[in-house]
């Protein structure tokens, strides 16, 4: 089991309190309904991890963590087969003690074309919606935020996080939590919310916006990044039964659009920051993630279009204020 009890100390007495109300419950329920054996079997991972004193920590520049002196062989064996157990690794990169974890995604780059756009990340209460392994909370953390908050329902990903925890020393700035964003309360909170490719994936992307909108403190930062396409104000793909392969891809907006969601759910100071066509360079199979990737994803005679025929991915961020 995992135990949230830090958390909740954490949060007691500050603006997140009130989430306490509803959060332990939330919590308890989400154990009993995900204790399964593949659950079991990650959680077992986390107890076999062999304790290591951190040396150097860089979350600045990267996640990367080293020991004081080199890991034996049969240490570095050892752990590099308890991170392999937790395998599809989807983002990253993390350094371990010598173990370089390539995941599929190269989230550095994402990370490195929003973060000189955003405001100021220190001392600040962050939200991450759909944050897989806390990669990007570890970032956020290295740039002093005071409290990063990670969601995302899924049992490996929170195994996969706790496995990092525990090997950068326990930092207890960075926390997740297995809930959805549909799950918390309007918390009025978080200075920073971030939700990176989580839009498409939502049947009613307005009741998204309005769900994000609701965690912000007033004056708060909302940072979205989100597949686009091209087109006007009126422009969004609603795909097929799949897009790109993934079965849950509900509407692709055009940039305008877009900006047009954002300020008609109340959002205000809508910039976009970046556009980037995805790659296969920053998404794509590797010894940590050994499904299809991206490259599978795409017309083999085409790669401007998916294999159904739709334009292949682009990805735009857009900055937003919460008056």
């Amino acid at each position: 089991m995992i135990d949230f009890g830090n958390f909740y100390q954490i949060i007691a007495k500050s603006k997140l309190s009130p989430w306490l109300e509803v959060l332990p419950a939330q919590l308890a329920l989400w154990q009993k309904q995900n204790h399964d054996n593949r659950f079991n079997h990650w959680l077992n991972s986390l107890k076999h991890l062999p304790h290591f004193i951190p040396d150097e920590i860089d979350l600045k520049e990267q996640v990367r963590v080293t020991a004081a002196t080199q890991l034996s062989a049969g240490q570095e064996k050892q752990l590099r087969h308890l991170l392999l157990a937790l395998s599809p690794w989807r983002k990253g990169p993390y350094d371990l003690y010598g173990i370089h974890i390539d995941t599929e995604w190269r989230s550095d780059w994402k990370w490195q074309r929003l973060i000189k756009h955003i405001s100021p990340l220190a001392n600040r209460t962050v939200l991450d919606v759909g944050c897989n392994s806390g990669y990007h909370l570890w970032r956020m953390v290295g740039e002093q935020a005071q409290l990063a908050v990670g969601i995302d329902p899924m049992p490996l990903y929170l195994c996969q996080f706790e496995v990092i925890r525990q090997l950068l020393g326990n930092d207890m700035r960075a926390h997740f939590l297995p809930l959805g964003i549909e799950d918390l309360p309007k918390l009025n909170a978080f200075d920073t919310v971030f939700s990176m490719g989580v839009l498409y994936h939502r049947r009613s992307p307005l009741d998204h916006l309005y769900q994000l909108k609701d965690q912000l403190v007033h004056g708060g930062e909302l940072v979205l990044e989100t597949l686009i396409i091209d087109g006007d104000q009126h422009q969004a793909l609603m795909p097929g039964e799949r897009y790109a392969q993934m079965r849950n891809v509900y509407f692709i907006p055009s940039i305008k659009t877009m900006e047009n969601w954002l300020y008609k759910c109340g959002f205000c100071d809508v910039n976009v920051v970046d556009v980037s066509i995805t790659t296969t360079d920053e998404q794509r199979k590797t010894d940590w993630m050994t499904s299809d990737s991206l490259a599978d994803f795409l017309d083999p005679s085409d790669n401007s279009k998916t294999i159904e025929g739709y334009p292949a991915p682009m990805r735009a961020v857009f900055i937003a204020k919460k008056p």
